[in-house]
């Protein structure tokens, strides 16, 4: 007997519809919800919190009939779960200048789309801790979180702080009752908010201890495994911490942890159990509180021929084989982020002026 682990994630389906300016996410029927534990505590965001409401918002694209939680991080930068823009690994990612960020959508619906989307350069405006992920061990949970940019300052009712703490306080905090999730859920009346607490957090759950479960991440140590509460649309929302100066993000929900026990017979898997869910899982927001500085300050090429130029001098330093087309995609991130690395700088894999201009020194 052998245990096979994956992630599944809370990226939604929207039904299809033909294309308005803006679009609307059209409410759906109620579903199952992904992973409840015990419970079911989610209840309509109380009064205290109703700020927290405008300060997240729905991502979604229509014909690709994708919808996720994002909240807002600057006056124009949103923060998802990264699966949300690229899929995963092996899966087609749909096209980024079709997605729109619609903040505190039940009652507002501030509608924006990402920057570069009237020029093709909607790729040059995402930050993401990587563009392809793999959900099965070693499962890319840690890298599963992206940094947008919007095209105009849709986050103008402010920002929900990041707050980076260690996986000890985060279990002190929890064990208190202090954590708590906001989010969109396709099964809880959508597309309202709904606030859950108090969430647990642990290292150890029934059925899988932590040298286990650490075997099947890539970065188990950026890893939180916690007990909110979680429905379709779920990823990409905020696990927050109740603090004296108010909420603060500790980490952003990807998805449901799974397990399921398998008879191998020479190497083959011959009958595999029904999985059990074991806990759901975010990246510690320290994995993207310390981009965010980063991606703010950033001056982004435009495309064209100064992303050719970027190109032709990464090839001279024989860390680019792809074409030269002005196109930004994972082959020149992952040339940006070998020449940072060479250089000693902050490993971003953005496209900037100042990366261009270092190289044309």
């Amino acid at each position: 007997m052998a245990a096979l682990a994956c992630l599944a994630l809370g990226a939604s389906p929207v039904p299809a519809r033909r294309a308005a300016t803006p679009p609307l996410v059209r409410a759906i029927p109620p579903i199952s919800p992904a992973a409840v534990f015990g419970t079911d505590r989610r209840v309509p965001l109380p009064a205290q919190w109703k700020d927290v409401q405008d300060k997240i918002g729905l991502l979604f694209h229509v014909r690709a009939r994708m919808v996720c939680t994002a909240f807002c991080v600057a006056k124009d930068i949103i923060a998802t779960a990264g699966h949300c823009l690229y899929r995963t690994l092996g899966e087609r990612p749909p096209q980024l200048d079709e997605f729109w960020f619609g903040r505190n959508y039940d009652t507002v619906r501030d509608f924006a789309r990402i920057a570069g989307h009237g020029n093709a350069s909607v790729a040059q405006h995402i930050m993401s801790g990587a563009m392809s992920l793999s959900v099965r061990p070693p499962i890319d949970a840690t890298r599963d979180w992206a940094l947008v940019r919007l095209a105009r300052p849709a986050c103008s009712k402010g920002v929900l702080a990041l707050s980076v703490l260690g996986m000890e306080e985060i279990l002190r905090e929890a064990e208190a009752k202090h954590v708590f999730h906001v989010s969109y859920h396709r099964d809880f009346t959508p597309w309202k908010p709904a606030y859950a607490r108090p969430c647990g957090v642990a290292r150890n759950f029934e059925g899988a201890d932590w040298d286990t479960i650490a075997r099947d991440f890539a970065d188990p140590a950026s890893l939180i495994l916690h007990t909110c509460a979680t429905g379709g649309a779920s990823s990409g929302s905020p696990l927050l911490l109740d603090t004296p100066a108010g909420p603060a993000v500790i980490g952003m929900n990807i998805g449901t942890y799974l397990q399921s026990k398998v008879v191998m017979q020479a190497g083959q898997v011959m009958r595999r159990m029904k999985a059990d869910t074991i806990a759901n899982t975010a990246v510690n927001s320290k994995s993207f509180a310390e981009k965010l500085e980063l991606f703010r300050q950033a001056v982004i090429l435009r495309s064209g021929a100064p992303m050719r130029e970027l190109q032709a001098r990464l090839r001279q330093h024989h860390l680019f084989a792809g074409k030269e087309d002005g196109n930004y995609g994972a082959a020149l991130r992952s040339a940006i982020e070998a020449y940072e690395e060479e250089q000693g700088l902050p490993v971003t894999g953005l496209a900037t002026q100042a990366v261009l201009q270092r190289l044309q020194r």
